[in-house]
């Protein structure tokens, strides 16, 4: 059984031709809402692609943003553990969609930030507890402190990125992080496999988009290359990555396999719009892993080593 504690948002979504440059307007295509920020979308994931029992810890708002994230977690099957804050709104984001896929993403915490150390529920049951950082650092840090004391598996996405003090990542049994959140967090600007070298974590998991990912596992390293998918949103597929992958450890997989797993289902997440509505469901990854049964051919993980500095 997994705990995630983060934050929860309403996206709102722009689909234009390209993401604007500072000081440029850019006519938009279409405008939906949609249920997201990390935290909310990686429970998703847990439950709904992973197929585990899952509860979130999140705070929102008194307001009409609120219900649409309730509504989200409780069709994927999350068991909600809410703080309701009558002086903050509900959390949102503002995206910028580009036909390419990518994205660009502005954050209103609201009421994530005013989750506090003493909203952590009794940790009895769990195997893993699931962070991220759009929740104030001290809070996650006592999480996770708790977390240690109780013998959950600490599980950090360190998203946002930002300079994490040694003290939480001491309490880190498993990191994740993209490029950038990589080179943050190790406070190094040389390649993958330098900044990976300057991390004293058990297992770090770097995702690489549309290269695939890389882990580092007491010393031994670990490579999955990326399932071949046409995107059309890219919006919540980390977030589908971590979710799963933690699903995936807490049913027993090993490392390698839960990254296989990860892989798939973040790879389906990039096929359809929106961050939890594009979260697959375990059958649709199982058929995934069933028709791409091995995606490591020589020529791809070649690649992916060379651009970890790791050939």
């Amino acid at each position: 059984m997994i705990l995630v504690a983060g934050s929860a948002n309403l996206d709102f979504v722009v689909r234009a031709d390209h993401i604007p440059a500072p000081g440029e307007t850019v006519l938009g295509r279409d405008f939906k809402t949609f249920p997201g920020g990390k935290g909310a979308n990686q429970a998703v994931a847990c439950a709904r692609a992973g197929g585990v029992a899952t509860h979130m810890l999140l705070a929102l708002g008194n307001d009409a943003f609120a219900k649409p994230l309730e509504e989200s977690l409780d069709g994927a099957g999350v068991q909600l553990h809410t703080v309701r804050e009558p002086f903050h709104p509900t959390g949102t984001a503002f995206i910028c969609l580009s036909k390419a896929g990518e994205n660009a993403i502005t954050v209103a915490p609201g009421a994530n930030t005013c989750l506090r150390p003493e909203h952590l529920p009794k940790l009895t049951g769990f195997t893993h507890l699931l962070l991220q950082l759009e929740t104030p650092l001290h809070t996650v840090r006592a999480y996770a402190q708790a977390a240690r004391h109780a013998g959950v598996a600490v599980v950090l996405n360190a998203a946002p990125a930002q300079v994490l003090e040694p003290e939480l990542l001491a309490l880190v049994d498993i990191l994740v992080v993209n490029e950038g959140e990589l080179a943050t967090v190790a406070q190094h600007s040389g390649s993958i496999a330098e900044c990976l070298a300057q991390l004293n974590v058990p297992t770090v998991v770097v995702t690489l988009g549309s290269h695939g990912c890389l882990a580092r596992h007491q010393g031994t390293l670990h490579w999955q290359t990326a399932f071949a998918v046409n995107p059309v949103d890219t919006t919540g597929a980390g977030d589908t990555f971590c979710g799963s992958l933690c699903a995936a450890l807490s049913q027993g997989q090993s490392l390698p396999d839960a990254l296989l797993y990860a892989s798939a289902a973040a790879a389906l997440a990039c096929t359809k719009l929106g961050a939890q509505s594009s979260v697959p469901t375990a059958l649709e990854v199982a058929t995934l892993l069933q028709q791409q049964a091995d995606t490591n051919n020589p020529t791809a993980l070649a690649a992916l080593r060379a651009l970890c500095g790791l050939n």
